[in-house]
């Protein structure tokens, strides 16, 4: 992975077909996705259960791009060595998650991935002086974590405009999380953002059948990004 500030459009698997992932991940990308994120739930720091490392470990052979890990877990120290043996080129842990979060991304760069922390809408940015040297991207949640196709917190604009500026020139992404459309992708863009994570907004409407919706869909977004 390169560093650059281009709008990058990163497909959550979340909205994929479940039964079909080879497939749905080459599809989007052969439409133009630039990552690929996979939402990691455990039921127990979010109110849901997605994907574990084999999971992961069995989609990594049909993604070209980057996979992108969000660990939507608590504890996660336990499972970042699984996770980065499983493939992960960026693995991104919550803030919330744990008392020792820079020990936590010491490891994950440590296992020789790009480090990423994740901020809960309720969170500030306060508490990212002493990180900001231990991250390659901040991930802000535009949505409670949990579910996908949940509406966009309009509150975390702000956040990412004051995040951008306590960035300054360092070399560290700025992700979004949740309620990704053509009409809230400028909004984060505008703002500071350059990975914008988008489930159904990317999904809806295709299949491995029919994957041009896909691209349509990616485009749409990509272009009202490039347009502030």
């Amino acid at each position: 992975m390169t560093f650059d500030r281009s709008i990058k459009i990163a497909p959550s698997i979340l909205s994929a077909d479940f039964a079909n992932f080879g497939q749905e991940i080459q599809c989007v990308e052969a439409e133009g996705a630039d990552w690929i994120h996979v939402d990691v739930m455990d039921g127990h720091f979010v109110p849901n259960i997605t994907f574990g490392p084999p999971l992961c470990a069995a989609i990594r052979p049909h993604i070209k791009t980057v996979m992108d890990v969000h660990l939507m877990i608590s504890p996660v120290d336990p499972y970042l060595e699984a996770f980065a043996r499983a493939g992960a080129d960026v693995i991104t842990a919550h803030l919330e998650a744990g008392p020792h979060v820079h020990r936590s991304l010491q490891a994950i760069r440590g296992l020789g991935c790009k480090a990423g922390l994740a901020l809960n809408p309720g969170t500030g940015i306060e508490d990212l002086d002493y990180l900001l040297d231990m991250v390659d991207l901040i991930c802000v949640m535009t949505v409670n974590p949990g579910f996908g196709g949940q509406k966009f917190i309009h509150s975390q604009i702000e956040k990412v405009k004051n995040l951008r500026k306590m960035i300054g020139d360092r070399p560290i992404h700025i992700e979004i999380d949740g309620g990704i459309t053509p009409e809230t992708a400028p909004l984060m863009a505008a703002a500071g953002a350059d990975v914008l994570v988008a489930g159904s907004a990317v999904f809806k409407g295709g299949s491995v059948a029919n994957p041009t919706p896909y691209g349509d869909n990616i485009r749409a977004i990509r272009a009202a990004a490039a347009a502030v």
